[in-house]
C-alpha cells in the first residue's frame, strides 16, 4: 500500500482549503492509499521559527515525510505566495528530504493572477528539497469553493473534475513510481 503525507500550510483549520484537502483525502483513501496529515500550523512555533531540527515534533514530521512514497502540499496564496509557516517548516526537511517521493500541490487563492504560484514559488524550494517527480498541481480561485445554508463546503463542478483527475493520477503514478524504486532494490 503507498503512503502519502499531506502537509497542510494553512494557519486556519476551518477554511475552504481544509474542507478541499479532506476531500483529497478521502479520494486518497477510498483509492487505497494510506495517508497521514501533518498540519504546520499545529507545529511548535517556536520550534518552526528557531529552525529546531532535533525539536521531537519536526523529527515525527520529517520522519512522516521520509517514510511516505508521495506527498501532497497544500497551502492558501497570500501575497502570490504559499505560506510562510509552511515555508518555515519546508526549511526544517533535509536537504535531499524529498528525493523519490512524488509530489502534488494543490493551492487557493482568492485570483487567477497568482495561478503560477505554484511554479514560481514553491517548485523551486521543492527542486532544492531534491523533488524531482512533481505533478502540475491543482490551483483554485476560492470563490469556486462556496458555504452551503448547512455550513458544509461544497465544490464547483469543474474544481471536482480538475481535482478528481490530478488526484487519480496522483494514485496511478504513485504506485509506478514506488514500485519503480522497489525494483531498484530502494
Amino acid at each position: 500500500m503507498s503512503k502519502a503525507v499531506i502537509i497542510f500550510g494553512s494557519p486556519s483549520k476551518t477554511s475552504r482549503l481544509t474542507s478541499v484537502i479532506q476531500y483529497a483525502q478521502e479520494v486518497l483513501q477510498a483509492s487505497g492509499m494510506q495517508t497521514e496529515w501533518i498540519n504546520v500550523a499545529d507545529l511548535p512555533a517556536e520550534d518552526l521559527i528557531l529552525a529546531r531540527f532535533d525539536s521531537p515534533s519536526i523529527v515525527q514530521a520529517n520522519a512522516l515525510v521520509e517514510q511516505a512514497d508521495a506527498i501532497l502540499i497544500a497551502s492558501p496564496v497570500y501575497k502570490a505566495s504559499y505560506t510562510g509557516v509552511l515555508k518555515t517548516f519546508l526549511d526544517l526537511i533535509p536537504q535531499r528530504g524529498l528525493a523519490d517521493k512524488l509530489i502534488l500541490p494543490i493551492f487557493m487563492g482568492g485570483t487567477m493572477a497568482h495561478l503560477l504560484s505554484i511554479d514560481y514559488s514553491l517548485k523551486p524550494v521543492l527542486s532544492a528539497l531534491a523533488a524531482r517527480y512533481m505533478l502540475g498541481g491543482v490551483y483554485i480561485v476560492d470563490s469556486e469553493v462556496t458555504r452551503n445554508e448547512q455550513g458544509s463546503i461544497e465544490l464547483s463542478e469543474a474544481i471536482k473534475g480538475r481535482l478528481d483527475d490530478s488526484l487519480r493520477q496522483f494514485v496511478e503514478e504513485t504506485a509506478w513510481y514506488s514500485q519503480r524504486g522497489k525494483s531498484r532494490g530502494q
